[in-house]
């Protein structure tokens, strides 16, 4: 076909040509007789003025002359006659060529557009081949990866997991015969009843009612707080049953037990407060108080023998859970210690927290107490079981005394010693009438009111807390409470006697990461040690020690919770798994969305990324059984909370390099099969130290429909792409009209219940992936940037992987206070998440875990969210984030003014990183200089090998 138009342009240029030569062949004629012409009149001329010159001279020749003339005249006149026909004919002629030519252009410019049209038909084709031929590629590969995929289910050799499934005993304890005497060898394995604590049970808990089953004498009642308390944050927990013929154990509120209204003199010995007998005719006792809990909690400074009510006391086979133990009555393993309960119900608790720095205050160490004597011993009053002096090793007591003496001594000393060091110490409290302080036993009682120990606390680098001078005591509700209000001041708690007690919950809880123990020996040397810790290890115990207070025992529903949890944790039984979020639909049942066939092609779609495989989700709860065994000491002092079970972490353990070959786990993707490669081999695999896997997008939007259409287009062949998901915020609904581009993976939108940006990061229950990115629906992501992103993220999954960078800046000029900064920088310390990677997980902790202070703060600005994500992701892992590629903000043309881009937008943003600081009480934000790029980038290679990215 181009072969004729070749030939018809051809004879379309001679015809031109020799219409030309006719035209120039025309011309010259003409030329030539207009030459002619005027010669003839030239010479005409000549004649004319000759014979006129001669008129007067020869008047006899005028008649001649006259003659002559008349016939030139009739000679001329016929020559212009026939020139002007000729003249005519050639105009006539010239605009016949001159139609024609135009004739011939315009079929000359037809033919040229015709020619242009097939030109980039070729074009076209190539490109599609171009695009057949990646596609055809990315078929091979998948199909590979299938293969892969089938041999691997034939050859897999482990279990795929879920959420435990339940099974459950039903029946009721039988009775069985037990002697007091057996009790103080109770252990886990001789006093507990296995068989009804099945690992796949959930460990069901029964309450007994407290307002039903009381085990106290009359005379005594249980605190009506500590009744209400217990009973409803109990009954938010989510091991609770109410069918007691299934549940594992069986909790029971013992007291805090104080006298009734109806006491006599306060000099009067009441009786002991339990009730043996109701506690042995409990409906489930059976008969030895197998699986039974105790609960002897506390709530006030009270009397040592008030809070140990259980000593001596036949309690049978059960496990006593209380703050104050005997030497000789406390079963390590099988009893619990607990703090008292001095905080409020439930909420949020970060209010009460001093700032966590400055590392070092005002006073490098604090005590405010006093020691009572043994003479206080006599003078109980109230007591439940008055203490002789017989019961007391006398001379122990007396060498234990004068130790006291000598560390009272030495800290008074040191406080007037040479030293630049400030110090609170108070040795000397003001005379109590009160019954419940006057009733310590060789215990130190605290001094002041609370408010006034708070602010010293609250100025103390370390806080010293005293052991009892009698050493029959592991451990007394007033240490405990001392800890509480060390912890919650961040002050650094130093146990003097450490070696001689125990604190809370101290088989799960690790003490030495926020408390210093010291033997009473080493108080010359405790000066020496306290100025040798650096700041990096101050602000890391103070850290530590104010997440275990809160999560433990800031609030009455953490003391609940730890208890149950402490106790399912000895067993090795799972916890409940965590609650997702609901993921309801924006279509009614009957609506069918309209699907779109345009697709928005990548301008690098040439670029093999990665094949296209089916929807292929995470794995979950494969590390039911063993996540309490490997990674307890994390869960419990790291990793948030032990209270849910969650179906993947970040911090899963890293098989070895060999494992994907000799078959110790399946489901890897070496890249060249194990040999390694460069950019095409690259593209085929995933490679990494983690199995396959895909990821999952989760867009935000409002009232922005086409914008969406468009985001949603771009993602169209875009490889381990899992799902979309669209949260839509709009109280609206989409447009009937709308058409839902088909993109190859399902595209879920979610109605929101209002309109917040905290939506963002709610754990949809329809996310089945551990990779999440975080996308607006006006940034504009190339797919190779992604797929870098993604595999960045599989070696960083515990942090906020993406491409827009911030940092937090000090303003010392003006506030001294933190700023937000947008500008670029050789440093940052936030990736927003407008564009950013994070784990399944981290969604979790945003919505549960995190203080709902932040939460409302993000929902009254309609802003920070990515902060708060940024926040809380640093705040656990101690790490800063990851940035890839050099990107920095997104363009998105054509879309509406977003609310970034007002002023008012940054100043928020500066409030909200220095109110996010106060709630967390430091600045959890990290620097960092390192951005991630690929590998071969910017590296010469042979012209035979493909880099990892041809654009990045």
């Amino acid at each position: 076909m181009a072969g004729g138009t070749l030939e018809s342009a051809s004879l379309f240029y001679q015809s031109t040509n020799r219409r030309e030569m006719c035209y120039w062949i025309s011309h010259i004629k003409l030329s030539r007789i207009i030459v002619i012409m005027l010669l003839i009149l030239f010479v005409v001329s000549l004649f004319a003025h000759y014979y006129l010159s001669k008129v007067e001279t020869n008047a006899s020749g005028m008649d001649m002359h006259r003659t002559r003339l008349e016939a030139f005249d009739d000679f001329t006149s016929m020559k212009a006659s026939d020139l002007k026909f000729r003249i005519e004919e050639m105009l006539r002629i010239k605009v016949s060529v001159s139609n024609e030519l135009r004739d011939l252009e315009a079929k000359r410019q037809r033919l040229q557009l015709e020619v242009s049209g097939f030109n980039q038909k070729i074009d076209d084709l190539k490109q599609e081949l171009i695009h057949q031929q990646t596609d055809l590629d990315r078929l091979k590969m998948s199909l590979v990866q299938a293969q892969a995929a089938h041999r691997e289910a034939i050859e897999r050799n482990t279990p795929e997991l879920a959420p435990p499934r339940r099974i459950l005993i039903n029946s009721l304890p039988t009775n069985l015969k037990f002697t007091s005497s057996e009790s103080s060898s109770c252990r886990m394995f001789n006093c507990f009843d296995h068989s009804r604590c099945a690992l796949t049970s959930g460990f069901p808990i029964y309450l007994y009612d407290p307002d039903i089953f009381s085990v106290i004498n009359p005379t005594w009642d249980i605190d009506g707080f500590l009744k209400t308390t217990i009973k409803q944050t109990l009954g938010y927990n989510a091991h609770l049953t109410s069918n007691p013929a299934e549940a594992c154990i069986y909790i029971l509120l013992i007291g805090e037990a104080l006298p009734s209204n109806s006491q006599g003199p306060s000099h009067q010995v009441f009786p002991h407060p339990l009730h043996v007998k109701k506690l042995h005719s409990l409906p489930y006792w059976g008969g030895d108080g197998r699986n039974h809990i105790l609960l002897n909690l506390s709530r006030r400074d009270l009397s040592i023998n008030s809070s140990n009510m259980l000593d001596n006391s036949d309690t049978g086979r059960a496990i006593i859970v209380q703050s104050t133990f005997l030497r000789n009555q406390y079963r390590p393993g099988f009893d619990i210690i607990v703090p008292p309960i001095l905080g409020p119900p439930g909420g949020d608790v970060w209010q009460e927290c001093a700032s966590m720095v400055p590392a070092r205050r005002k006073y490098l160490l604090s005590f405010q107490g006093e020691i009572k004597t043994t003479k206080s011993l006599s003078s109980s009053g109230s007591t439940s079981r008055p203490i002789d002096d017989a019961e007391i090793d006398l001379e122990r007591v007396e060498d234990e005394n004068n130790l006291d003496k000598f560390i009272v001594q030495h800290l008074n000393d040191m406080t007037t010693g040479v030293t630049m060091d400030k110090f609170f110490i108070q040795f000397e409290c003001i005379p109590a009438t009160d019954d419940s302080v006057r009733g310590k036993l060789l215990d130190w009682t605290l001094c002041g009111t609370e408010s006034s120990r708070k602010e010293i606390l609250k100025d103390s680098t370390f806080v010293l807390i005293l052991a009892p001078s009698n050493s029959s005591f592991v451990t007394t509700s007033s240490i405990q409470a001392r800890i509480y209000e060390a912890l919650r001041s961040g002050a650094i708690p130093v146990i003097l006697g450490g070696d001689q007690i125990y604190l809370s919950y101290n088989e799960v809880i690790a003490w030495r990461r926020a408390v210093l123990f010291l033997p009473k020996a080493r108080v010359t040397e405790m000066h020496f040690l306290l100025r040798a810790i650096p700041d990096s290890d101050l602000l890391f115990m103070r850290r530590q020690g104010r997440l275990i207070w809160e999560r433990y025992m800031a609030t009455a529903q953490g003391a609940a919770d730890t208890i149950v949890a402490s106790i399912r944790d000895r067993l090795g039984i799972p916890a409940v798994p965590a609650i997702q979020s609901p993921s309801p639909s924006v279509f009614n049942e009957t609506f069918v969305p309209i699907k779109s066939d345009a697709i928005v092609a990548e301008p690098e779609a040439e670029e093999s990324l990665g094949p296209l495989e089916p929807p292929y989700p995470s794995p979950v709860f494969k590390r039911n059984y063993t996540i309490m065994l490997i990674h307890g000491h994390e869960i419990w002092n790291e990793w948030v909370n032990p209270f849910y079970l969650y179906p993947q972490l970040p911090f899963d353990t890293v098989l070895s390099s060999d494992a994907k070959f000799v078959g110790s786990e399946v489901g890897f993707r070496p890249i060249g099969k194990g040999a390694g490669g460069a950019g095409k081999e690259f593209s085929e695999s995933l490679g990494g130290n983690y199995p396959r896997e895909q990821f999952t997008i989760v867009i935000l939007t409002y009232e922005r429909e086409q914008v969406l259409i468009n985001s949603l287009a771009r993602l169209y062949g875009l490889p381990y792409l899992n799902k979309v998901l669209v949260v839509w915020n709009s109280p609206k609904p989409p447009i009937e009209d709308l058409r839902w581009p088909d993109i190859g993976v399902p595209i879920v939108v979610i109605k929101a219940l209002r309109n917040s940006l905290n939506n963002r990061f709610l754990p949809f229950d329809t996310i089945e992936t551990e990779a999440v990115l975080s996308v607006d629906d006006d940034a504009h992501l190339r797919h190779d940037e992604i797929m870098f992103g993604f595999r960045v993220w599989r070696e960083h999954r515990d942090r906020v992987v993406g491409f827009p960078g911030r940092y937090h800046a000090w303003d010392q000029n003006f506030h001294n206070s933190w700023n937000y900064n947008s500008n670029y920088s050789c440093e940052l310390s936030m990736v927003l998440t407008g564009a950013a990677f994070i784990h399944k997980h981290y969604m979790y902790l945003y919505t549960n875990w995190l203080p709902q202070a932040i939460r409302d703060k993000v929902d009254e600005y309609m802003n920070c969210e990515d902060i708060a994500m940024n926040f809380l992701v640093s705040h656990l892992t101690r790490k800063p984030p990851v940035k890839v590629t050099s990107r920095w903000t997104f363009r998105c043309p054509g879309c509406p003014v977003s609310l970034s881009e007002d002023d008012t937008h940054f100043q928020e943003r500066h409030k909200c990183i220095n109110f996010f600081a106060q709630v967390f009480g430091y600045m959890p934000l990290l620097n960092t200089q390192y951005r991630a790029d690929s590998i071969l980038f910017k590296t010469r290679i042979s012209h035979d090998k493909q880099k990892c990215f041809k654009f990045i």
